[in-house]
């Protein structure tokens, strides 16, 4: 077990960061899974009645943080922030290609991603009681979702999108009932003609993508830099879709000056991160995790708060809409 600490201006500005406590991995066998599921679990060193954030890594191209190793600037942040976070490895994850080459569902197992986080809250009570110093301190009844980019992908799955089986040809439904609320981080926006880049026949399940139905209260966040010009010429807009086209509430914060790694989420100093920014990435964790304590209360200002702080003035972060 390692403890870390996060300490930025932006940070500095809503107090000292709490001490954060990081275990791995936690080992979950699930039947017919190819192999065994292995979490993260990032936590305040104190604290009961935390809620629990599971946050899905993107694909990326790095061999390490598409995998429960990544994302450590907004797990750490989360955690200090009162959040339980729980990290899966995905079967997407580069440090498993190479073993599930040829495997049903690769290389991307859309369909997976999102039951990972089922078998995961299905087990929410073993996950608890083998991180130390963990157990009774979760609130299983306040649960979130996040994802990054691919991630994003699954994160709305769980809140409620659909897709249709570019193999069966059927709807799928992966909603998460105990899910409460979401966050999306530069998700993949709509499909159909638009879908127009070069990678765009690799992703055969992002072109029947409806937000119609995505109905749980929902966080989207997106890059005004970030244009994703190879699966489409829309533009950075492409990226608040899921905001446009699902039913309210939904909040869409638009980071300024971002890109699709939206100042280095993925990892610290990311060689894969175009838009290196500690304090965009300090200020796009505080404000997520405003939103999550309001979403999931016990502070109904904290979101309030957080956007006064860092989206208005001389130099805002970014800007929000509500519908």
């Amino acid at each position: 077990m390692s403890s870390s600490t996060d300490t930025t201006d932006t940070v500095a500005a809503f107090g000292a960061a709490a001490p954060v406590l990081s275990y791995s991995s936690v080992t979950l066998p699930v039947p017919g899974r190819p192999v065994d599921l292995q979490v993260r679990v990032s936590a305040p060193a104190t604290g009961t009645g935390l809620p629990v954030v599971l946050l899905s890594h993107g694909h990326g191209g790095s061999n390490n943080l598409s995998s429960l190793n990544g994302y450590a600037p907004l797990a750490n942040l989360w955690a200090a922030a009162g959040f339980a976070v729980v990290q899966p490895t995905h079967l997407s994850s580069r440090t498993l290609s190479r073993q599930l080459a040829g495997a049903p569902g690769a290389p991307l197992f859309w369909r997976s991603r999102a039951e990972d986080m089922s078998h995961i809250l299905d087990r929410l009570d073993e996950v608890e009681n083998t991180v130390p110093q963990l157990a009774g301190r979760l609130d299983h009844d306040r649960i979130a979702v996040a994802g990054h980019s691919l991630g994003g992908h699954t994160a709305s799955l769980l809140l409620g999108a659909r897709i249709t089986d570019p193999d069966t040809g059927t709807e799928v439904d992966l909603s998460e009932p105990r899910i409460k609320a979401g966050v999306l981080l530069a998700a993949p926006g709509r499909g159909g003609d638009v879908l127009n880049g070069w990678m765009a026949g690799q992703v055969p399940f992002f072109h029947t993508t409806d937000f119609s139905t995505m109905t749980t209260p929902t966080l989207v966040v997106a890059g005004d830099k970030d244009d994703s010009s190879h699966f489409t010429d829309i533009g950075p807009d492409w990226h608040a879709d899921p905001y446009h086209l699902a039913p309210a509430p939904k909040t869409l914060l638009t980071l300024f000056g971002a890109e699709h790694l939206l100042g280095g989420i993925s990892g610290y100093d990311a060689d894969e991160t175009t838009d290196e920014n500690p304090e965009r990435v300090a200020a796009l964790g505080h404000l997520t995790a405003a939103y999550l304590r309001t979403q999931l209360q016990p502070d109904p200002y904290a979101w309030q708060a957080a956007c006064e702080a860092l989206t208005t003035g001389t130099a805002p972060a970014g800007r929000v809409e509500y519908k």
